[in-house]
């Protein structure tokens, strides 16, 4: 490694495996810790990073580092020590250390990004979307009866549809997605900052795009396409495992055609931020004075809480969901004739108006419970109903118009 510039090969645990003379005569190797290089280890082939090494007098210094990706491990470049100046060779350096990563990372027919660089991505593009609470979406597109293709026009003008439907399909995508190939015909669009329905729509752009192109002596091709976000908490193999399985339904359907899996952070990210507004306070201004009412007024509360709890973790425990919802289902049922019967006891005068208000919340929460099982997103709707419509427009508002009935236990103090 006879080169002007300290160099270093760090292994897959950031450990020091071969490094030139430059870089043991300034550093000292025993300190160089992946605690010490923890910046240049995290984002590898971005801009240089401000790292505090101990060099070989025992004093740190600081430089300006930066890693690329190399065969087993990373490449580490310090671009800048106090007192050096490598400024050409760092340039004709990074120059070819770009060259070098671009035709490992590249898939030589296409010209698409290969498998192997998505797999390097795919974990800081996760990571970076939950930090700043990003959707990210996969679109896999595969090419309908690629093979009669290449047994009616032979390999080579099946190899020409590959390279021209990279070039179709990246102008159709936008400046932050990213195109890989997946092996064979199939490909992958890596959609950042997108939900699955943000991504079904460029899904959808896309093949109608392909379907409108002609393939010199083939002619029109189709695609089918399977889209899916990520939900947050799964794997990135479960998460591709959900995209083929779309794609799968997609081909299995009729072809040319796109299939969503609707799930993702974004129905869930959206919400915990609705959950923040609707979560329930129980206070003693909400106390009418009749025990029965005011007993079960407080159990919807909880129960409503519990929904939301629940909702949350849906993903990974449906059944829970499920429980939490049928118990508040059937507590506001039976809330209503409970309360409807003590108002008819003390002959409320507006008895019947009630009634048919409990009869036409009951009516919509069912609705919408049945879109909630069918659709996740929907879960959402139903609880901003329960909180806003039953609880706080309904309970706090509608209700009150009959306390004055039971003023007298309120002011007493009566259980």
């Amino acid at each position: 490694m006879n080169f002007p510039l300290p160099l270093a090969l760090l292994g897959a645990a950031g450990e020091v495996t071969l490094a030139n003379g430059n870089f043991t005569r300034l550093f000292d190797l025993s300190q160089l810790t992946p605690a010490r290089l923890g910046p240049v280890l995290e984002a590898p082939g971005e801009k240089d990073k401000l790292l505090a090494l101990v060099g070989s007098d025992g004093h740190e210094i600081a430089v300006r580092a930066r890693s690329a990706h190399a065969h087993n491990g990373l490449l580490l470049v310090i671009d800048e020590v106090p007192a050096i100046s490598f400024s050409r060779e760092i340039a004709q350096l990074n120059h070819r250390i770009l060259e070098l990563e671009k035709l490992s990372a590249t898939d030589r027919l296409t010209g698409a990004w290969n498998r192997g660089h998505l797999d390097r991505v795919i974990e800081s593009e996760l990571s970076r979307s939950l930090r700043w609470r990003q959707a990210l979406s996969l679109v896999m597109l595969d090419i309908d009866h690629f093979k009669h293709i290449n047994d009616h026009f032979g390999h080579q003008a099946g190899d020409a549809v590959l390279r021209e439907l990279v070039a179709v399909i990246g102008e159709g995508v936008r400046s932050g997605d990213t195109l890989f190939r997946w092996g064979g015909e199939e490909f992958v669009v890596l959609a950042a900052a997108t939900g699955y329905r943000q991504a079904e729509v460029m899904a959808e752009a896309l093949r109608n795009r392909v379907e409108q192109h002609s393939f010199g002596t083939v002619g029109r091709v189709t695609i089918s396409l399977g889209v899916a976000e990520h939900n947050g908490t799964e794997s990135a193999e479960a998460w591709f495992g959900r995209v083929d399985a779309a794609l799968y339904a997609a081909k299995n359907s009729g072809r040319n055609r796109v299939v969503v899996d609707r799930c993702g952070s974004s129905d869930a990210w959206a919400m915990k931020e609705r959950s923040g507004v609707l979560h329930l306070v129980w206070n003693e201004a909400n106390e009418c004075g009749e025990p029965v009412i005011d007993g079960e007024h407080r159990d919807l509360f909880a129960l409503v809480n519990s929904l939301i709890d629940a909702a949350f973790a849906r993903d990974t425990a449906p059944e829970a969901f499920q429980a939490a919802l049928d118990a508040l289902m059937r507590h506001i049922v039976q809330h209503f004739a409970d309360e409807e019967a003590v108002l008819e006891k003390h002959r409320y005068a507006h008895l019947e108006a009630h009634k048919r208000a409990h009869a036409s919340l009951v009516a919509r929460a069912r609705v919408l419970r049945q879109e909630a099982m069918k659709d996740g997103a929907s879960a959402g709707s139903l609880i901003e109903f329960l909180a806003k419509d039953v609880v706080a427009r309904h309970l706090l508002t509608a209700d009150r118009d009959f306390f004055p009935l039971f003023a007298s236990h309120r002011d007493a103090g009566d259980p």
